[in-house]
């Protein structure tokens, strides 16, 4: 078995070293597979000439560019661990990753090379009045720049891809840490997932020994879904590295232009969040554009069976789901291992992969009843960072999803235990953004609900309980919750209704009943409520 990731990057090269392996969608700039195999041997000598070790992290703070994918398959092949995290992150967000990963590198490009500056001087004042202890043990990363101006003792990529080429001594253990992605697992907090090289490239060989292949060397594969997902990361990016594909860099998604890329670079799969079908839908020039299109796979979060068949009937595309998790590296099952379609399925799973129920016992559920979903599988990641805490156990790992399996093998989700919010294919975490509105002037208590959206999936609503004062105005108020959540999350964990209640609905247990605010939220969608 391969025992670095990167080593796919080598075969690649060796194999089709003038074929294409990325196309930039915004210069249209091509690099082949021997080029990118050449800048990626060179940042790995750069990282070590700049005194990076083996196990040392690297957070890549950027968004989806042709260097993102230079850095981190240099990362791998320089022995280090990527930490790919998402460029939109507030600087506390950032703050908190690069403190709990314990960064050395921070690699940051002009969109978040400002964070990344406030996130290096935070921490040197932080560790300014620091015991001699603490001060040894600490960190302050070191920042790379793409594509801007690098500042005092901060270092220019170029110098980096400027390294001389020396061959690297070759990784010899697959279950070495490769990657640190931060999801929530079954906690209600974001914590990173220990991602070995061994997960990573059986997740992928999972994936190529599919009948039909998801991707074949032939395919130009879009890539619109960020790489500091580990659906972009590895089903897409792992994929193309596989089979010596074409993958498309796009830096973010445009609903018109999307279309329009797809169609000039002569794309054939097409991997995608529910949401992007929504936003395509009802686009009258939607099968021409699709036109060269073989498939297109949805994944990251349910698609609804109407929106499915009414995609596939608009475009003339077959659309095939699947399911998975951060902590299967991310794969599970996919509608191209089902004997047939079926409505509202996720597919079965893919081969070495093992699924099955467990019910609130222990136990198998009874004939059709829905249970938990457990996964096995050599794509299983080693735990949460840093101690390996709450992995697999008996090689099994307790997903947190709710589903149940058909007669053939095909898996239907029907909830989660946990109560993440999934918004366009990205984790949403309720208890993070309740301590951002609980630390509000004016806010008692909070509750944080994901609501079904055509748009994104589903949508965050903030409930709101305030404290009476005289004086309050219920406006202002709103307007201090929001401008908190501006300040200190991502945009998509923003809330995108603030609903003020004199009381909360609680548990006999004391805790806010989630279930009930859910309910009235939908009832009021229905028109039950006003």
């Amino acid at each position: 078995m391969t025992a670095n990731l990167a080593d796919l990057l080598r075969r690649a090269a060796a194999e089709a070293p003038d074929s294409v392996a990325l196309v930039d969608a915004g210069t249209g700039r091509r690099t082949t597979w021997a080029e990118l195999d050449e800048a990626a041997s060179r940042v790995a000598r750069g990282f070590e000439q700049q005194g990076l070790v083996a196990g040392n992290r690297v957070v890549i703070a950027t968004a989806n560019r042709p260097e993102l994918v230079v850095v981190y398959l240099a990362t791998l092949r320089a022995h280090l661990v990527a930490v790919p995290v998402n460029p939109r992150s507030a600087t506390g967000e950032l703050l908190r990753m690069v403190t709990d990963a314990g960064a050395r590198l921070l690699v940051a490009d002009a969109t978040t090379i400002d964070s990344a500056r406030a996130v290096a001087a935070g921490l040197e004042e932080a560790l300014a009045g620091a015991d001699d202890e603490l001060r040894a043990r600490s960190v302050v990363p070191r920042i790379v720049a793409l594509d801007c101006r690098a500042g005092s003792r901060e270092i220019e990529f170029a110098t980096l891809l400027a390294a001389d080429r020396v061959p690297l001594p070759p990784t010899r253990d697959a279950e070495s840490l490769a990657v640190l992605l931060y999801t929530s697992g079954t906690s209600s907090r974001p914590r990173a997932a220990m991602l070995s090289h061994r997960a990573l490239v059986a997740n992928i060989e999972q994936g190529a020994a599919v009948e039909p292949p998801m991707v074949g060397p032939d395919d130009v594969v879009y890539g619109v879904l960020p790489m500091f997902h580990v659906y972009g990361l590895n089903a897409v990016l792992g994929q193309v590295l596989r089979q010596h594909a074409t993958l498309v860099v796009v830096e973010g998604f445009d609903p018109a232009g999307s279309l329009e890329e797809i169609e000039h670079h002569a794309v054939t799969v097409v991997p995608v969040a529910p949401a992007v079908l929504a936003h395509w839908r009802d686009r009258d020039d939607l099968a021409e554009r699709l036109g060269g299109v073989r498939t297109i796979m949805s994944g990251s979060a349910p698609l609804s069976p109407e929106v499915l068949a009414d995609f596939a009937e608009r475009s003339g595309v077959p659309v095939h789901q699947g399911y998975g998790l951060t902590e299967a590296a991310p794969v599970v099952t996919s509608t191209l291992c089902s004997r047939a379609a079926k409505p509202g399925s996720v597919g079965a799973a893919l081969p070495g992969v093992s699924l099955r129920l467990v019910d609130e016992t222990g136990q198998r559920p009874e004939g059709s009843d829905p249970g938990e979903i457990h996964v096995a599988g050599d794509n299983l990641f080693s735990g949460y960072w840093p101690d390996g805490a709450d992995g697999p156990v008996d090689g099994w790992f307790a997903t947190g999803d709710v589903g149940f399996l058909d007669p053939d093998g095909d898996l239907f989700l029907v909830d989660r235990l946990k109560e993440l919010i999934i918004v366009s294919g990205f984790n949403v975490y309720p208890s993070e953004i309740e301590e951002v509105l609980e630390e509000v002037d004016g806010v008692e208590e909070a509750a944080v609900v994901g609501v079904p959206d055509e748009a994104t999936g589903e949508a965050v609503v903030a409930y709101v309980r305030t404290a009476a004062r005289e004086g309050d105005d219920a406006d202002d108020l709103r307007d201090r919750v929001r401008s908190a959540c501006h300040l200190r999350l991502a945009r998509f964990k923003q809330p995108s209704r603030v609903e003020l209640v004199e009381a909360l609905p609680h548990t006999i247990t004391g805790k806010v009943a989630k279930g009930r605010l859910r309910a009235t939220v939908r009832r009021t969608q229905l028109g039950l409520l006003e």
